[in-house]
């Protein structure tokens, strides 16, 4: 009985870490084009959030953040917020917090941004920014893809 459990854990080999706690925060839209906000601009941005998460969540153990919805109302953007997001995530017991945004300058070119900070330090631990030329679903989804795959996770 001894020798098939020491077996086991041989077979087994160590325990692999725990992925870091992460609090995805939704992306928002900086617009400096002096264009409105379409509703398919509304909507690539809620895509654009569930394709991040789902990126994610082979790196990372996600943290609903839909709790914090209320605290993040009450600020024009995560990024100007005094390190707000810092707070709300170790308020969910997350170790690294991530939140983006897209700038539009005009309907032709925008570009997706992304930060990763340590929770405890707000030190960056990744950040990463990609152009793309089109306001289109596809141009955006390739964008985000483009800017985790080759930006802040090339390995």
């Amino acid at each position: 009985m001894k020798l098939t459990a020491t077996l086991a854990l041989l077979v087994a080999g160590p325990a692999l870490p725990e992925p870091p706690r992460l609090a995805v925060f939704e992306f928002t839209l900086t617009n400096t084009s002096g264009l409105a906000l379409s509703p398919d601009e509304a909507a690539r941005l809620q895509r654009l959030d569930a394709q991040l998460r789902a990126a994610l969540a082979s790196r990372f153990t996600l943290v609903n953040t839909e709790s914090t919805k209320p605290a993040l109302a009450q600020v024009d953007s995560i990024r100007g917020c005094n390190g707000c997001e810092l707070e709300l995530a170790r308020g969910l017991g997350a170790e690294q917090v991530a939140y983006g945004w897209v700038q539009k300058v005009s309907n032709l070119i925008l570009n997706v941004n992304l930060v990763i900070e340590d929770a405890a330090t707000g030190r960056p631990l990744r950040a990463g920014s990609v152009d793309i030329r089109g306001n289109t679903d596809e141009s955006w989804q390739r964008g985000l893809r483009y800017l985790l795959d080759e930006r802040l996770f090339r390995e």
